[in-house]
């Protein structure tokens, strides 16, 4: 993009080539043969419009990579984004089926663990019993004993 008439070539006068342009050509003085002022910014002038010229050609051509470039970068951002959001549907997808793996797994283990603990409860249980038939008939026997006796100092205190 051109903003100046510098940026398309074309050299801008300075104040000291206008001022040169308004300056006498000689000193003051005696008399001499009169003479112009050198145009300086016709010279430089004349001097590189061949050159700018042949950059104009370069510049459009740079102007035509930049667009290019610019077209080439927008179609490189679609297609990134593109991807990205194919890569979050595909990671959604994947964590949820690894969720209800996870929860699957979890499930498995609790009932397990849950099937270990009943058995173990139900060993112990057993075990209890097995204990307390074993040890029902000393209780029995002392309970009796004891009734009997209690029943005997009973009578025995009666009148």
């Amino acid at each position: 993009m051109i903003t100046s008439p510098k940026d398309a070539g074309v050299p801008v006068p300075t104040v000291r080539d206008f001022l040169e342009r308004l300056r006498p050509s000689g000193t003051p003085g005696a008399a001499s043969l009169s003479g112009v002022p050198a145009d300086r910014v016709a010279e430089r002038s004349a001097e590189l419009e061949p050159v700018l010229a042949r950059l104009a050609d370069a510049q459009a051509e740079a102007a035509r990579i930049r667009q290019a470039a610019l077209v080439e970068a927008q179609r490189r951002r679609a297609a990134a984004a593109e991807q990205a959001r194919a890569l979050v549907a595909a990671a959604r997808r994947s964590a949820e089926a690894e969720r209800r793996d996870a929860a699957a797994q979890a499930r498995t283990q609790a009932e397990a663990e849950t099937r270990a603990r009943l058995a173990d409860a139900t060993r112990e249980a057993a075990s209890v019993a097995e204990r307390a038939q074993a040890r029902e008939a000393e209780f029995v026997a002392r309970v009796l004993e004891q009734a009997r006796a209690e029943a005997a100092h009973l009578v025995a205190e009666s009148p």
